[in-house]
């Protein structure tokens, strides 16, 4: 079976690895800075999204932001002193990338549990079913951060993005069927065969399989837009408020999944509904959901709309989060590129030991 470089025939199970859950301590988290006026319309507001983004997590963690080339990296450097943003946690890494999909594109890190070892599963981007041509060279996005961090990189040869799954860290995963089934990923690949890769690469023994994703999501059903653990067994899910609404159906649907669900040990899962925003519409409805939230060392960060379900969402994320900050940044502008802060972002564990010990 494959392995990681100077590995082979290992896989991330078989030497102890698995994928820590979101709020286990980070080390950092990963962005690439907006550029794409096509993605974004006004990038102007997305830079201002990123800024507030920057600013609140690097008070307590680093941010590692990717950048095209010397100039972007002065033009940001310029900001941050403008802005009084905070650059001893500020880590730029001069790596060419097409779109900021970091969730997606970049690696999913993980971690052995005996001494704490960091490395990474670089999976196949193929820019959602191959659905974006001029994106498919982000697939190499791993392999040049590894050029820097030089920890051991597990390639299973599949087709996974980022934010199709869900780990609670102790052996269960969310995804859908819409997206981990989907022929335009894996057509070879059944669920069982799906399934054991999941295990094999990130310790996961149990798969909790939602059935579809929100509408205007062109990522083919993303587990991040519905249902997303904020412990060991306990998932906020986002529903529809009104029957009329085109989501309705599939989110409840995937809400009497989780409802009748248990965890890896067997134990019932706690299911807390989060609202989703009204419909949010450019040309057509965009993938608007407060489920897209990041969770760092000390804050929740969630996509805010200007819509009056922003505080009922904020109330459900700071009951599901007590210990830690809540703070919405505005997303109205993001969310044109069809997709917000989780998305655009990948935490790295905490790590004091780089090196892989056999």
């Amino acid at each position: 079976m494959p392995g990681p470089e100077g590995l082979v025939g290992a896989t991330p199970r078989s030497l102890g690895f698995r994928m820590p859950a979101e709020w286990e301590r980070q080390e950092g988290v990963w962005f690439s800075w907006p550029k794409d006026q096509d993605t974004f319309p006004d990038l102007i507001a997305v830079e201002q999204a990123y800024l507030q983004i920057i600013r609140v997590i690097s008070r307590y963690e680093d941010i590692h932001l990717l950048v095209s080339n010397e100039e972007v990296g002065q033009y940001l450097s310029d900001i941050f002193q403008e802005e009084r943003i905070r650059t001893e946690h500020l880590i730029m890494h001069r790596i060419e990338y097409a779109d900021v999909w970091f969730r997606d594109y970049g690696p999913s890190f993980i971690t052995r549990e005996k001494d704490a070892s960091l490395a990474m599963v670089d999976w196949t981007f193929n820019a959602w079913g191959n659905k974006y041509p001029g994106l498919l060279r982000d697939d190499t996005i791993p392999s040049e951060m590894n050029k820097e961090l030089t920890i051991p990189r597990f390639v299973p040869g599949i087709v996974l993005e980022g934010g199709s799954i869900d780990v609670n860290g102790c052996g269960t995963v969310l995804t859908t069927e819409q997206c981990l089934l989907n022929r335009n990923r894996n057509p070879g690949l059944d669920q069982s065969w799906i399934s054991w890769y999941l295990r094999e690469y990130l310790g996961c023994c149990h798969v909790i399989w939602l059935k579809n994703g929100i509408v205007g999501d062109d990522t083919d059903g993303h587990v991040d837009d519905i249902a997303r653990f904020v412990n060991n067994n306990t998932v906020l899910c986002a529903l529809a408020e009104h029957p009329c609404d085109e989501n309705y159906s599939s989110l409840m649907e995937n809400y009497q999944i989780l409802k009748r669900a248990a965890n890896q040990d067997g134990t019932p899962l706690t299911v807390i509904p989060l609202p989703m925003p009204g419909e949010v519409w450019d040309d057509n409805r965009l993938p608007a959901s407060y489920a897209n939230f990041l969770i760092t060392n000390q804050v929740v960060l969630f996509p805010s709309f200007g819509d009056p379900n922003d505080e009922i969402a904020e109330k459900v994320l700071k009951g599901a989060f007590p210990e830690r900050e809540v703070i919405g940044i505005d997303s109205r502008e993001l969310v044109r590129g069809l997709g917000t802060i989780h998305c655009i972002s990948q935490q790295q564990p905490e790590s004091p030991k780089r090196e892989l010990v056999m």
